[in-house]
């Protein structure tokens, strides 16, 4: 069983690169850097950069951005290894650690993450970004939801 919850999670966390990395590549090779494509109303793809993290938040610390990813990666990993067999959990760690690696390898290519979804009243974000907070959604629910060993409780 834990060998499939490794593959299953890799095999996510492979597809999340893929499809970050190539929606990159579409962008930056279809919008001019600064430009903007209306897609429907609302939604517009613009082709900027982020040098932080959520928000632009740590924009200056490229040196802090990485190391406090990697541990985060570490971390997660080691839990997963430690608890393979928890229902679910294959989810979350795909999708958070194949979108923190499709980041990572932005800003190790070019110093900055390309963004390039734009939603009314929301900074631009990519699928990278979409499948670590949706991982870290995943993560909280499988955590919340327990192992199924619990003893039922009584009404």
């Amino acid at each position: 069983m834990a060998a499939a919850a490794w593959g299953r999670a890799v095999a996510v966390g492979l597809l999340v690169i893929a499809a970050d990395q190539a929606s990159k590549a579409w962008v930056n090779a279809a919008i001019d850097r600064g430009g903007r494509e209306s897609v429907f109303a609302g939604v517009d793809f613009v082709n900027v950069r982020n040098h932080g993290v959520a928000f632009g938040l740590l924009a200056s610390g490229r040196a802090l951005v990485l190391v406090v990813t990697a541990v985060a990666l570490v971390a997660l990993v080691v839990y997963f290894a430690t608890h393979p067999s928890r229902p679910g959990l294959w989810l979350p760690t795909g999708l958070l650690v194949g979108g923190a690696l499709g980041n990572l390898i932005d800003r190790l290519r070019g110093e900055a993450v390309t963004d390039f979804i734009d939603l009314p009243l929301w900074p631009p974000f990519n699928l990278a970004d979409a499948s670590i907070t949706f991982g870290v959604l995943v993560l909280l629910f499988v955590l919340e939801r327990g192992d199924g060993k619990e003893a039922p409780t009584r009404a």
